[in-house]
């Protein structure tokens, strides 16, 4: 079992071999219980304008934040979000990050944008709202973990149905032993449409040669992945290549990994993990439509996930143990909402002891109903209480790295393994 100081030297080791860090990070300003934090929102496409409009209405109903500064590689997209919130907007990141009066940012880009926009945030004393996935790779991930351990700024990671209630009461549920030993977790993501999943409108006349509002700086937006001529393609619907996503594990099943590893008794490294499927519906892309995972882990439970984006039939989401399950989402849809979870004891195996605790029937715990911005507020509240946020950057780490490493069994055809010793992939089994 790797202790927190051990995991820390191993990340921070690998997090200086990705690249030259400054000598020293800047502090940030200090925020105080009364002071309103400024948020600059750098990508401001479909996501990033909804959490732009967020972080504006828990600004207007309390005064706690405010939108000070937009950014944006389309100077369309850039010019209406900074009209809308009264704001500097740019199409440079660097001009917000270098803005000393931005206590924060939210990093809503393209995923393959994700770690180097946030580690240089840190860096310059910003903390970070980072929408989901995480980061592109495993590197990337592991880097991150180091840099919020080195600059002890706040990092949340913006999946945020992991601040709904049920996960939290069903990991009390398993703490309180109402399922016995743990043995595997079931979730799913599935979503039908006619023209097929990520498949946004094409702005007609944007690209690198618009004029005015039709200007993209495509080079700006390529950034860390391969160079590559215009494709407007590519750049409106992203998701469906491999330069700058993983697809329907980074996408969505973060959604599911994510909570899940809240309900465990700890967030976990996966042991082994492997993934099937294929692009059976939609041949317009380089991701699979339909998509398997399948992890094993270390303290002896396996995870199990289903998707397709060509049909839209969920599973329930449940963790099964040796003497009952847990029902957190009975529609399946780990994003919905829900108010109750269940409990559905294993009748054949109980004890008297359990009986007369929880009883032998199927029964029901309440869950309280939370706003969507309950989230984005508690990312608010740690940027003055610098307090560990909902969705921290060791939990993500390890959600992370059970997604990307399902992407890369997809993609090479093989089993691949985890050796938490040394924090890398392996393609054998680890000796323990």
């Amino acid at each position: 079992m790797k202790t927190a100081a051990s995991l820390g030297a191993t990340l921070g080791v690998a997090g200086r071999a990705l690249g030259a860090r400054p000598a020293k990070a800047s502090a940030g300003r200090v925020v105080g219980a009364n002071d309103r934090i400024n948020v600059g929102v750098i990508g401001v496409g479909g996501r990033g304008e909804y959490l732009a409009r967020v972080f504006a209405g828990i600004g207007e109903r309390t005064n706690g934040c405010k939108i000070a500064a937009v950014c944006d590689v389309y100077e369309k997209r850039k010019k209406a979000a900074a009209d809308k919130h009264g704001c500097d907007g740019y199409l440079d990141y660097r001009e917000v990050l270098n803005r000393q009066d931005i206590d924060a940012v939210v990093v809503a880009t393209p995923d393959h944008w994700h770690a180097k926009i946030a580690l240089e945030a840190m860096d310059r004393g910003k903390d970070v709202y980072l929408e989901k996935p995480m980061c592109h790779t495993i590197e990337e991930a592991k880097q991150l973990a180091a840099t919020v351990k080195e600059t002890r700024r706040v990092l949340q990671v913006g999946s945020q149905t992991t601040s709904a209630d049920q996960w939290h009461k069903a990991k009390k549920a398993i703490a309180d032993g109402m399922i016995g030993e743990m043995l595997e977790s079931q979730g799913s993501y599935h979503r039908n449409s006619v023209e097929g999943e990520w498949n946004w409108d094409i702005d007609p006349g944007a690209g690198p040669t618009g004029k005015g509002e039709n200007y993209i700086d495509w080079k700006m937006w390529l950034g860390p992945a391969p160079k590559r001529a215009w494709d407007a393609d590519r750049y409106f619907r992203f998701r469906k290549y491999w330069d700058y996503s993983g697809g329907i594990a980074t996408d969505l099943f973060f959604h599911v990994v994510a909570p899940l590893n809240i309900c465990w008794p700890e967030p976990q490294f996966p042991h082994r993990v492997m993934a099937s499927g294929g692009i059976y519906v939609y041949k317009d892309r380089e991701v699979p439509d339909t998509f398997n995972l399948l992890a094993d882990y270390p303290k002896g439970h396996s995870l199990v996930l289903s998707s397709s984006m060509a049909n839209s039939k969920h599973i329930p989401g449940l963790i099964r143990g040796h003497e009952g399950s847990i029902i957190m989402v009975d529609h399946g849809e780990f994003e919905g909402r829900t108010d109750h979870i269940t409990v559905i004891p294993e009748k054949r195996v109980i004890s008297e002891a359990y009986k007369e605790k929880w009883g032998s029937g199927e029964f029901q715990i309440p869950v309280e109903a939370k706003p969507n911005w309950i989230h984005m507020q508690n990312f608010l509240d740690c940027v003055r209480s610098r307090q560990k946020p909902m969705l921290d950057v060791e939990t993500a780490l390890r959600v992370q790295v059970t997604i990307t490493m399902a992407v890369d069994s997809y993609r090479e055809g093989r089993v691949l393994y985890w050796d938490e010793k040394n924090m890398k992939v392996t393609a054998k089994p680890v000796k323990a």
